[in-house]
């Protein structure tokens, strides 16, 4: 049975894509008399399945050796487009996660989705981001991992999107989709470059082809950073990461698995890139100012947000800018590890937030309050979140940052001082956050707030736990360091700046009147980091302004010089044929006659232009 199990391991994605296609007759309305459940329990037993089979492979796999599978899907004379999928420790690893999320968010829906009239189509989607985030787990092919993560920019512009009557949402969906396609065209490019100058697109292929590639700097940069556009777009990174706020306009159960997973989805294409990336040193540099600039910014502009959800979705582009700066210190394994202890905090802090935007009915932080008494469970599951999310001994995040500073502390203590800030205003904003919702005297719209379902309620305790047992997760998986070796140095860096951040968000003065502060000092500061540095406008005086530019160069080129010229074209036949008509006479011998001048006259002008003419004797 195991055997049957492991051999058919590389079906997990398609799970997901069944539920996802079972869901259709609902969804676009075929079936109309039992209503649209049928269709969420549907996807739900989908997902089930998929966990368990992951789960079972991945209780034996430690102790099995990784298999690769590979399909060829076009061959033509030399050429073969083929992509293997592969099932490893690591790989079905990352679908129990994927899974094993994907059914708590999906059991979180089934209440938070439950009045929804198109809950039908919200599930079928969901089925769809699984299906997509698992086969880019198994995937050991770029060409395959491509086209996944097309599917993902796909899913989430239907998700962002999914209550399209609002414009707001049909702005927020449009801006996701368009800024993911400039990473994914320029990622294409590499691949396409990549394909000709290895001749394969299978990752082991390519780490082969690595070890003996001899490219010039100029092309080993241009590849380098194409590889990592594409990945910068899906984990919203500078300077692409204006869409994930926006996208947060989405249904909140979307939200859970998107800062959870399809944002890691990128970062986990480019850990698998790490040998080809070596080949330039720019483009490790790029990663390594890019995952700087986006962690220490983002957290900064996470402090001065009043809507829930963005103000932690801007946290998730800075836990990914430290993966992105992981990934270009060439340690691999500790932005896994990272990515591992984000994704189940993360999740746990959505599900927390989604909470209490389904019973207050608002996502503005100066309209709650004094909900710990009322909402317990939801209280409880946004401090274990937010404990996991810092470095508080003993949880997982701690682990996985005290990992990479410790190995990186002679070698590149600057390291030490981003993690430390980031940590530090991570841990600022989550408390924050705590005292803004749950603390405090109640609002009107927090009085007489209820505890959530136990649909909703029951995905938060399961993370809740699992978030406290994470440290052991990663004892028995052999991740956490010895004792002798810790560097307690770095310990006290780390557990301090975490204990900072929460004394100093503990103390600050919150005022829920002060939507923006009197003083003009802290007015502008505020401004800068709630528009995101301005980025947006910058943008729009410069990319925006050219591109509106060239367009209307191109619409008056277009008006007046192409459509010009082919209609003086068209002006002159009509009035040729207008002026030749009175010509005709009706006579056959004139036409005889014109006919033959006609071709005289061509005859010897061909003759003059080849030089015939000179060879007469006269």
């Amino acid at each position: 049975m195991n055997q049957i199990l492991f051999s058919t391991s590389w079906c997990i994605p398609f799970y997901g894509l069944m539920g996802a296609l079972l869901t259709l007759p609902w969804a676009i309305g075929l079936i109309r008399r039992t209503g649209p459940r049928p269709a969420a329990y549907i996807n739900w037993l989908a997902t089930f399945l998929a966990f368990l089979h992951s789960l079972f492979v991945c209780v034996d796999i430690w102790n099995t050796e990784s298999q690769t599978f590979l399909f060829t899907w076009f061959q033509a004379g030399d050429f073969d487009l083929s992509f293997a999928l592969e099932v490893s420790s690591i790989t079905v690893g990352t679908t129990v996660l994927i899974t094993g999320l994907s059914l708590l968010a999906l059991t979180y829906a089934l209440g938070y989705m439950e009045k929804d009239w198109a809950i039908a189509r919200f599930f079928g989607l969901m089925g769809f981001f699984e299906a997509a985030l698992c086969g880019l787990a198994i995937s050991d092919s770029l060409f395959l991992s491509y086209a996944l993560l097309e599917m993902l920019t796909l899913s989430t512009y239907l998700l962002v999107g999914f209550w399209y009557a609002q414009p707001l949402v049909v702005t927020a969906a449009r801006d996701a989709f368009w800024t993911k396609r400039v990473g994914d065209l320029l990622l294409l490019m590499a691949v396409v470059t990549l394909s000709t100058l290895a001749g394969s697109l299978n990752f082991s292929d390519l780490y082969e082809w690595a070890q003996t590639a001899d490219l010039n700097s100029t092309t080993s940069t241009l590849l380098g950073l194409g590889l990592i556009a594409g990945p910068a777009g899906k984990c919203a990174q500078f300077p692409l990461h204006l869409w994930l706020d926006e996208a947060m306009e989405g249904p909140n159960p979307a939200s859970v698995m998107r800062n959870s997973l399809v944002v890691a989805g990128g970062a986990y294409v480019l850990f698998k890139l790490q040998p080809i990336l070596a080949l330039s040193p720019v483009a490790l540099n790029a990663l390594i100012i890019m995952g700087t600039v986006t962690a220490i910014g983002a957290s900064l502009v996470a402090l001065a947000q009043i809507d829930i959800k963005r103000a932690m979705s801007h946290s998730t582009s800075a836990y990914m800018g430290l993966a992105f700066l992981a990934v270009g210190m060439q340690q691999g394994g500790v932005a896994l590890m990272l990515l591992l202890t984000h994704a189940i905090a993360k999740a746990l802090l959505f599900m927390s937030s989604g909470a209490v935007i389904f019973t207050t009915n608002t996502q503005d932080l100066t309209e709650m309050g004094g909900l710990w008494s009322r909402m317990p469970a939801t209280t409880t599951a946004f401090v274990v979140g937010s404990a996991g999310m810092v470095t508080l001994l003993p949880l997982g995040s701690f682990w996985a940052m005290l990992g990479w500073a410790d190995g990186l502390a002679l070698v590149s203590p600057w390291v030490i001082g981003v993690l430390v800030v980031v940590n530090s205003l991570t841990a600022l904003n989550l408390t924050r956050l705590f005292r803004l919702i749950f603390w405090g005297q109640p609002q009107p719209k927090t009085r007489r707030t209820p505890e959530v379902g136990w649909q909703m309620a029951l995905p938060m305790v399961t993370l809740t736990v699992m978030t406290l047992l994470l440290p052991l997760m990663l004892q028995q998986w052999y991740l956490l360091p010895d004792w002798e070796s810790i560097n307690w140095i770095v310990v006290t860096l780390l557990v301090s700046s975490g204990v900072l951040g929460i004394g100093v968000g503990s103390n600050i003065y919150l005022h829920k009147a002060w939507s923006r502060s009197r003083v003009l000092t802290w007015r502008f500061l505020q401004d800068l980091l709630g528009y995101d540095f301005y980025i947006d406008r910058l943008y729009h005086v410069t990319v925006v302004s050219i591109v509106a530019l060239l367009s209307k160069i191109s619409a008056w080129s277009d008006r007046y010089l192409v459509d010009g010229f082919i209609n003086l074209i068209g002006f002159a036949t009509i009035f040729g044929g207008q002026t030749l008509k009175y010509s005709i006479s009706g006579r056959s011998q004139g036409y005889l006659l014109t006919i033959l001048v006609g071709v005289s006259l061509l005859g010897f002008l061909v003759s003059w232009s080849l030089g015939l003419l000179n060879i007469l004797p006269f």
